[in-house]
C-alpha cells in the first residue's frame, strides 16, 4: 500500500496546560478516527504563544525531551493509535533552549528530534530571546507511513528548507505554526501569502505538504496576536486539498499516494536538472562580496 492519510490539526491555545493536552489528545484521537496515519499538531501547543514578549520568566515552561509533558502524554496515545506523531516542544537541553520538534513513529517510540533552524525577531514574534539556532540540521525520518520531514514556522518561508528536506527524501512535508497578526501594522494579514508561501514549497519539491496553525486572540504585555488559524493540506502540485476556517478547532485530513507522487517527481526532471554547481550564492548571506561565487 502506498497510499498514506494525513492530517492537520488546529486549536486555541491557553494557560491550563492540562487541558491543552486534552484538547490535542482529543484532535488526534477524532483524526486516527477519521483514518489518518500522520497526523500534525500546532507549534508550542502546550501554551500560549508566550514569544509575543521579552519575560525570564518564560524559560520555566521548558523542558528536557525525556522530561516533557506532552511526550510523557502523546507517546503513549500514538502507540495506542497507530499513528506517527511529530510534537512541538520548548525543549531546554542544559543551559541552552530550543523550539524542538519530536518525532514519533506509529509505535510510540522517538525517532529523532528537529531543532528549528530559522528564528525569527520582530514585534510580537521575539524568538531569539528565547531559543538558540537548531543546530540538527533538517532532518527527514523513515517512519511506518513514509519518509517525512519537519521544518517548524519561520522554517516554512525559506525555499531551501523544503528543497533540503526533499533532497534528504522526504516524500512529505510538515510544518506546525503559530502565526497570525503583526503588532506593528493592524492593515496586515499574511494569511494568504503564508498559504501561498508553502504551496509554493509543495509544488517546486513535488511532495504533498501539511500546515497546522493555532487560532484565537492572545495578549501579551505589551500586544495581542489574532492567531489566523487557515491550516491547510496541499498535494504534491500545491493544489490545496482541505483548508480549515480562520477559527474554531478543526481536523482535516487528506489522502495522498506517495507511489503517484515519486512516479510525477521523477518524470518531470526537476532534481535530474538541478546545478549544485551554480548555487553558491545560497551558501553565502552576502553573495554579491564574492564569498558565495564558485572558486
Amino acid at each position: 500500500m502506498t497510499t498514506v492519510t494525513l492530517a492537520a490539526t488546529q486549536m486555541e491555545c491557553g494557560w491550563d496546560r492540562r487541558a491543552n493536552l486534552d484538547v490535542a489528545e482529543a484532535l488526534v484521537r477524532e483524526a486516527a478516527a477519521a483514518g489518518a496515519q500522520v497526523i500534525l499538531l500546532p507549534e508550542l501547543f502546550e501554551t500560549p504563544y508566550f514569544c509575543k514578549d521579552h519575560s525570564y520568566r518564560f524559560f520555566e515552561l521548558a523542558s528536557a525531551v525525556e522530561s516533557s509533558p506532552a511526550l510523557a502524554r502523546l507517546a503513549p496515545l500514538a502507540r495506542e493509535l497507530g499513528v506517527v506523531l511529530p510534537v512541538s516542544i520548548f525543549e531546554r537541553a542544559g543551559n541552552v533552549y530550543f523550539n524542538t520538534l519530536v518525532m514519533l513513529d506509529a509505535d510510540g517510540a522517538v525517532l529523532g528530534i528537529y531543532r528549528k533552524s530559522h528564528i525569527p525577531e520582530s514585534p510580537g514574534y521575539h524568538e531569539k530571546f528565547y531559543f538558540a539556532p537548531g543546530d540538527t540540521g533538517f532532518r527527514v525520518w523513515s517512519t511506518r507511513f513514509g519518509k517525512i520531514g519537519v521544518g517548524v514556522c519561520w522554517d516554512q518561508w525559506f525555499p531551501e528548507s523544503a528543497r533540503a528536506m526533499a533532497l534528504l527524501g522526504a516524500e512529505v512535508l510538515l510544518f506546525p505554526t503559530a502565526i497570525g497578526s503583526e503588532p506593528q501594522d493592524a492593515t496586515l494579514d499574511s494569511k494568504d501569502h503564508w498559504t501561498r508561501t508553502m504551496q509554493g514549497h509543495a509544488a517546486a519539491n513535488m511532495v504533498p505538504l501539511v500546515a497546522c496553525n493555532r487560532f484565537g486572540n492572545e495578549a501579551g504585555e505589551q500586544n495581542t496576536i489574532n492567531f489566523y488559524g487557515s491550516s491547510f493540506i496541499a498535494n504534491h502540485t500545491g493544489e490545496l486539498l482541505a483548508v480549515a476556517a480562520r477559527s474554531g478547532n478543526a481536523v482535516l485530513t487528506a489522502t495522498v499516494d506517495l507511489a503517484a507522487t515519486r512516479t510525477y517527481r521523477q518524470n518531470w526532471g526537476v532534481f535530474r536538472d538541478r546545478r549544485p554547481d551554480l548555487y553558491h550564492p545560497l551558501a553565502a548571506l552576502d553573495a554579491t562580496q564574492g564569498a558565495g561565487r564558485a572558486p
